[in-house]
């Protein structure tokens, strides 16, 4: 079964609260390990999580680590080797928090070695993370034609793994509050197969829900752009084939009416005859009145 980022959510959330009831039982509290492909929101849904239970997130990115700066550098003490932990870590007493080893897949093998020790027993030598702190994994698949090394079974065997799908439905509510572009989110209520899209060349653009967040900022940004520079940067983000089909998209806008003036009474309701701009028109309804204020604050969800 695939989940989707909020039902992701759900999940830490839930294992979350069970150590904190019972931190002694820690062990039998399987950290959770998000598996998906680069840009379906695995990381911010961990964030979110932590921002709902209204506790600390750290966000280690493995990939960039060594293996000293997991277990801490060696330093002589009383004619022995001690290590001296990374302040990354959440060492202290009484916190809580979300600790997301991020992009686990890619860090080196010697790099996993590291978090053995941190996943298994929640230590790094002779010092215990907090007990508040719920260790977590992310990390992208080798099927993704990203960078992607095997775990160990003995690591896997200590997570519970989750596959991550993005959700479209649940996407736009989140980009309608975020107040993203109504032209994207017309769009992909439109063609919802281009929502996230591995296909083609994955080294240069291509859909997905950052990608696609990333499209709306430059909308919105787009001052000091032409036209075809914009379409450039586009292109840039979600690759030829979506963009193309964008850009169409956006050329029949111009002859939608205007949607403020529909529902202030000062238009007359007028419906396109193409599909395409009837799903743009509804869209751009939505987003308006998501955004209005007073009576028209629809929550549309």
């Amino acid at each position: 079964m695939k989940a989707h980022p909020q039902q992701l959510i759900q999940i830490v959330c839930h294992q979350a609260r069970r150590l904190w009831a019972d931190p002694s039982q820690a062990r039998l509290i399987a950290p959770v390990f998000a598996h998906g492909g680069p840009g379906t929101g695995k990381s911010a849904a961990f964030e979110q999580a932590a921002q709902a239970l209204g506790v600390g997130f750290r966000d280690l990115r493995l990939s960039q680590y060594e293996p000293t700066d997991l277990r801490g550098l060696p330093v002589p003490r009383d004619g022995f080797t001690a290590w001296l932990p990374s302040a990354e870590l959440p060492w202290q007493p009484g916190t809580r928090g979300i600790l997301l080893l991020d992009e686990l897949t890619s860090a080196d093998r010697s790099v996993q070695a590291a978090a053995y020790q941190l996943v298994l027993d929640r230590c790094v030598g002779d010092k215990r993370l907090s007990d508040g702190w719920l260790v977590c994994a992310a990390g992208n698949r080798s099927e993704d034609r990203a960078i992607s090394y095997p775990l160990s079974s003995a690591l896997a065997n200590r997570f519970c793994h989750v596959e991550v799908e993005p959700d479209l439905q649940q996407w736009t509510v989140w980009a309608r509050k975020r107040g993203l572009s109504h032209e994207v989110l017309s769009f992909l209520r439109y063609r919802p197969e281009r929502f996230f899209r591995m296909e083609g060349s994955l080294e240069r653009g291509w859909p997905s829900p950052r990608s696609w967040e990333r499209v709306a900022h430059a909308l919105a940004t787009r001052d000091g752009l032409d036209d075809e520079a914009l379409e450039i940067v586009i292109e840039g983000l979600i690759g030829q084939g979506a963009a193309v089909e964008f850009a169409a998209f956006r050329r029949h806008l111009r002859d939608l009416p205007d949607a403020v003036a529909l529902l202030l009474g000062r238009a007359p309701l007028r419906v396109p005859p193409r599909a395409d701009q009837r799903y743009a028109l509804c869209a751009s309804l939505a987003w308006h009145l998501w955004r209005a204020p007073g009576p028209l604050a629809l929550r549309l969800e």
